[in-house]
């Protein structure tokens, strides 16, 4: 069990058992899901049913480090390569409205998710400053954004290892517990008449009449529109988007509480990721746990596997939390698109999508609801520059072992660095 199930239980919702009619059905009850129908139901379409096949919040969305910061997976800098300063800078500002957004939900929606407005770090993982110069001076240039500089001495006295040669501070970010969020916006949306249904895998869709029909293994629902916001459980659900999905692991505990042991390592509520390509990634929970994420990977191990082998990254960076014990450790399929971008459209058969969210899912997740939102509420078109990246085809299980060889060549290439 993750430790995020194991402190937010949740209540069950029931399964689909009949056939019902909709003006927008929604697969998947994830964040790109909920985040779809939230920005339906603040546009005034309450008509909505949402569908999952385990629980909410069961994949990534639920399993995740909790950053709540803007940016995608691919990379600023590959980003303005491949789109110009101007539509780049466009493209990340939708992220950072997507985090504003996120935090005037929770306010208003008063959803109790541990919101910790501590910011992020980017540790330096290697004697270079210049790493972090070049970094803050590509943000403040062309995206507007400011991330403080911390010297190594400032950087050593919050984090308190020899790991780290300096941090870049995103005062504007934060920290959640990511399953309290979704529990907290799902039981929103159902007060404003959103039905959602669990254990309701969706096993077609029948696109043929313009009432398109979603089924299930016991229901079925009738509905204009349909979205697909599987992420990496989609399956071979659509052969048009199923291919381009690249469903990838990665791994994350949490410790036991430690109290004032927790000082001795942090001291700051700060979260942290470093400047390794394969870069571990870390947070304190408000019971004084450490939780710690990282690896990248296309197999699944057991969790006690998963705990050792985080245990010891972590010990790389903190041996002085040695004998601490791990109490939960998991692992989550995040989706992947070849280019590192979200996928977010509508294919000619009239269905949406939005997924391929891996590495900084929870704003970009919220990011592709406003987007969806808007073209089913307002037949707005997609934001320029999302549409360059399109669908491309993961090839399926050579995909999955040349991403698991890349990640390996880029862990080589840290350490060479190093």
């Amino acid at each position: 069990m993750t430790f995020y199930k194991f402190t937010a239980p949740g209540n069950p919702y029931p399964e689909l058992g009949l056939t019902i009619d909709c003006e927008v059905c929604i697969i998947g009850a994830g964040f790109a899901g909920l985040a779809t129908a939230a920005g339906l139901v603040e546009r005034g379409i309450t008509n909505i049913v949402l569908l999952e096949s385990k629980q909410l919040g069961y994949g990534a969305s639920g399993r995740n480090g909790g950053f709540v910061f803007g940016g995608f997976s691919l990379s600023n800098s590959a980003l303005l390569a491949t789109l110009g300063a101007s539509t780049a800078r466009n493209l990340y500002q939708l992220t950072l409205d997507a985090v504003e957004l996120i935090r005037h939900r929770i306010e208003k929606y008063h959803i109790d998710c541990d919101k910790n407005e501590s910011g992020v770090l980017l540790a330096n993982w290697f004697d270079d400053e210049r790493i972090l110069i070049r970094q803050q001076e590509l943000m403040r240039q062309n995206f507007g954004v400011d991330w403080a500089l911390w010297s190594r001495e400032r950087t050593r006295e919050h984090l308190k290892t020899d790991r780290y040669f300096g941090a870049l501070h995103e005062k504007n970010a934060f920290h959640f517990h990511p399953l309290k969020y979704a529990q907290g916006l799902a039981a929103f949306l159902v007060s404003k008449g959103v039905r959602l249904f669990e254990q309701s895998k969706v096993i077609r869709i029948d696109t043929s009449r313009p009432e398109k029909v979603t089924h299930t293994q016991h229901g079925q629902v009738r509905s204009p529109q349909v979205v697909l916001c599987c992420g990496g459980y989609i399956e071979k659900l659509n052969p048009t988007l199923s291919p381009s999905v690249l469903p990838v692991t990665t791994f994350v505990m949490t410790t036991e509480p430690l109290g004032e042991r927790l000082h001795q390592a942090l001291n700051t509520s700060a979260a942290v990721y470093d400047t390794r390509f394969a870069f571990d990634y870390y947070r304190p929970l408000s019971d004084t746990r450490l939780l710690w994420g990282g690896r990248i990977s296309i197999f699944n191990p057991a969790p006690q596997q998963i705990a050792k082998k985080l245990r010891n990254d972590m010990l790389k960076v903190y041996p002085q939390l040695e004998g601490v014990k791990v109490e939960h450790a998991w692992s989550g399929v995040m989706s992947y698109a070849r280019h590192q971008m979200p996928q977010i459209g509508q294919l000619p058969n009239g269905l949406w999508y939005a997924m391929g969210f891996g590495g900084h899912g929870i704003s970009t997740t919220t990011l592709a609801g406003e987007v969806v939102a808007e073209g089913i509420a307002a037949n707005r078109l997609m934001p320029d520059g999302l549409e360059k990246f399109g669908l491309p085809n993961s090839f399926g299980t050579i995909g999955l072992f040349a991403a698991q060889c890349t990640h390996w060549l880029y862990e080589l290439r840290d350490w060479l660095k190093e």
